[in-house]
């Protein structure tokens, strides 16, 4: 099978991609060996950041320049206003808030964070704060960035390229070379049955997060274009009223909470932030009694009775940066005809779509919109949130209480 573009990747970045690159002629091919969205994207807390974080040091920062714009974008997408269509995805919250500790380092992140963005805070008069942070001794904003279910985005732009998206085996991927290194051919595996499917593409993109170490080390390629950086997540789950929002303390997110509800009706909490990267060094039960003390110290009066807790890892997967910074944007390594792309963050997706479309060429206006893969080759499933896939979880997360699994 001839074509112009081979993704690997049915995350967020794959999936965007392949819509960007089918509008614009191409005849490209999804691969995923696993669950679409199975790493990163189901793992997101869906905030569609406008930029605060990278503010709260009191200045506009590269970073914060290269994602002001994207809520903004996201929403026209949500709205069908602009491609991808993304109206079929579930919106858990138009906002986000935000609030701070009671400490001079929060009072300067609090300002630090108005500086220069399109969504700004906008401070709340204590009658319109919601009743979850009606104690907070500080000011109370609300941003105007959208939360995102991410396994609904995952099956809205699945939906609309079934055709185009196959699911293969993890091993087996034999890649076939010119004398340049290009790649000529891929031989890719069934998963499930003796055979194979063997494609000539013009162009490969990696987009498959931390599965692009793999990908490359087959392809002959520097491992060391790649970083990773971990996040020990933990969730909530009970009745807990909901929130999506950041409280800072002084140039931190001390912890980043967004609600969505599990199968069964119950509210789930994911909390991110600072206590994430904290809890990269602690065991689950330990990260859940920070947790735990964080998140009463960051909300006066919430009340945590009854809740169950679990944690989740997950690596955040990066173009390298000296010393393992996190990178100011999106990255991408061109070498032959092989691209290998990482969007650092969930908002700056159609940036990364973007900026791979004008790495490649023309496609011309022959859209190959009836063109599609073989129908009885098997497609990959969406991955599970993190706490319907979670093995375990605790009913106390005081130190001297009974390590209990809950159903």
């Amino acid at each position: 099978m001839q074509l112009d573009v081979l993704i690997f990747g049915g995350g967020a970045a794959g999936l965007w991609l392949l819509d960007t690159l089918s509008l614009r002629g191409a005849r490209a091919l999804l691969v995923e060996t696993d669950r679409l969205g199975s790493g990163q994207t189901i793992a997101a807390q869906g905030i569609i950041h406008g930029g605060l974080k990278y503010t709260l040091q009191g200045g506009l920062t590269p970073s914060a320049v290269q994602i002001r714009e994207m809520p903004d974008r996201w929403r026209e997408c949500l709205a069908g206003r602009r491609q991808p269509d993304l109206r079929g995805t579930r919106i858990r919250s138009s906002h986000c808030y935000l609030w701070r500790t009671e400490s001079l380092a929060s009072r300067l992140g609090m300002m630090g964070a108005r500086v220069g963005l399109n969504v700004t805070p906008q401070l709340l008069d204590d009658e319109d704060r919601p009743a979850v942070l009606a104690r907070c001794p500080g000011p109370v904003a609300r941003l105007d960035e959208p939360v995102i279910a991410p396994e609904s985005f995952l099956e809205t732009l699945f939906s609309k390229h079934r055709s185009r998206v196959l699911k293969v085996g993890a091993v087996g991927i034999d890649w076939e070379f010119d004398s340049r290194r290009n790649v000529q051919s891929v031989r890719l595996p069934h998963p499930s049955c003796d055979c194979h499917l063997t494609l000539k593409p013009r162009h490969v993109v990696l987009a498959a997060g931390k599965g692009n170490s793999d990908l490359r080390r087959q392809l002959g390629l520097s491992e060391t274009a790649m970083q990773c950086r971990a996040l020990h997540m933990v969730l909530v789950r009970g009745r807990l009223p909901e929130l999506n929002g950041h409280c800072v303390d002084g140039a931190a997110t001390r912890v980043t909470i967004t609600s969505d509800r599990d199968a069964a009706g119950r509210t789930i909490w994911q909390v991110g932030g600072q206590i994430a990267e904290v809890g990269v060094s602690l065991d689950e039960r330990t990260l859940i009694r920070r947790a735990k003390s964080e998140i009463e110290a960051t909300i006066p009066g919430i009340q945590l009775n009854g809740v169950e807790w679990s944690t989740y890892r997950v690596d955040r997967a990066e173009g390298a940066v000296p010393h393992g910074k996190r990178p100011e944007t999106v990255h991408l390594v061109h070498e032959g005809n092989v691209l290998t792309a990482w969007p650092t963050k969930l908002a700056l997706v159609p940036l990364l779509a973007e900026r791979v479309a004008e790495a490649l060429p023309s496609f011309g206006a022959d859209a190959a919109v009836d063109w599609a893969a073989p129908a009885d080759w098997p497609r990959p499933q969406i991955a599970q949130p993190p706490w319907e896939s979670a093995r375990s979880w605790f009913t106390a997360a005081e130190p001297d209480a009974p390590a209990r699994k809950a159903a």
